[in-house]
């Protein structure tokens, strides 16, 4: 039996990203969401993770005894084990092509992450348009995401194909951040972004998200209450 382990959803991006392939492709899974309060060693939220994780993080796969703890491992784990389900692209350039920008996302966008923290439920776009103006380095996060997203193979697919993959997993957050924040975009990347928005399990995560009504003031750096 496949168990996930995640933080809230609407904060946590990374455990957005395999929850997504496991609901879109309809894996069979059981969720156990591990609330956030803050995350010094002796939170509520740490003790709880450690016993499962050790390195105190979420998300975290554990199938019958076995963990993987990386977002971006889960999801290889997923496409080895259920080959059939097809995760990434058939097309050996466009999987690699797949693989290539989940990585990237894994690796990269610092400035987007520091800056534009997941925030679901919330209306930054007053925050977002001073960003904008002031922050040079997430100008470029953001330019180098629309080249990405540019490249898929016609404006009306997926990243990779017509078919929702791994790829596309990785970037839903961002598409979140661009939501939350309204930052700037082209009319090619707003026709992704509305294709991505189309994905029952992306509006299904959203509504979720929108339906906790906490709020964790360590995720909340522009908002006091």
């Amino acid at each position: 039996m496949l168990e996930l382990f995640i933080g809230n959803k609407n904060y946590s991006t990374w455990s957005m990203r395999p929850w997504l392939v496991l609901q879109h492709f309809n894996i069979s899974f059981t969720e156990h969401l591990i609330p956030f309060d803050h995350f010094a060693m002796d939170s509520q939220f740490k003790q709880s993770i450690l016993k499962i994780n050790p390195t105190g993080k979420v998300p975290a796969l554990v199938d019958d005894g076995f963990l993987v703890w990386d977002s971006l491992a889960i999801c290889e784990y997923l496409a080895d084990k259920f080959p059939e389900k097809q995760l990434w692209p058939k097309d050996l350039k466009q999987r690699a092509r797949a693989r290539s920008m989940s990585a990237e996302m894994h690796s990269s966008f610092m400035n987007l992450r520091n800056t534009c923290d997941m925030n679901i439920e919330a209306d930054l776009k007053e925050v977002g348009a001073r960003l904008w103006q002031e922050n040079t380095q997430l100008k470029n996060d953001v330019k180098r995401i629309e080249q990405l997203w540019a490249e898929r193979p016609s404006q009306n697919s997926f990243l990779s194909s017509d078919e929702f993959c791994i790829a596309d997993a990785f970037y839903a957050p961002v598409v979140m951040r661009f939501i939350t924040y309204g930052i700037p975009i082209s009319e090619s990347s707003q026709r992704y972004m509305q294709k991505i928005l189309t994905v029952s399990a992306i509006q299904q995560w959203i509504d979720e998200a929108k339906a906790e009504f906490e709020f964790v003031a360590c995720e909340e750096q522009y908002r006091t209450q």
